[in-house]
């Protein structure tokens, strides 16, 4: 399991868009893979979990993945949020 503290840094948070794109992004993963804010923790693969977060630009979160592409799908989520695509 890798676990990994992410600043997002895309100008309008997680806004429905960015949400959507976020959830593509870790689908693409084996891995089950989890965003947690303070005390909510979500499944990355549901757009409806990710919209309850109500994410903002400049908000810390923590990404955990855990399978056998975990390491990758915690690299592109992070590179995502980043704003570093």
């Amino acid at each position: 399991m890798v676990k990994k503290t992410v600043t997002i840094e895309l100008a309008s948070g997680l806004e429905a868009r960015p949400v959507a794109m976020l959830v593509q992004v870790a689908s693409q993963y084996e891995s089950n893979i989890y965003v947690e804010m303070e005390s909510k923790r979500v499944n990355a693969k549901s757009i409806m979990g990710m919209m309850t977060l109500g994410l903002c630009a400049g908000e810390p979160i923590t990404v955990t993945a855990d399978g056998s592409d975990e390491e990758q799908a915690i690299a592109e989520i992070q590179k995502y949020l980043s704003n570093q695509e």
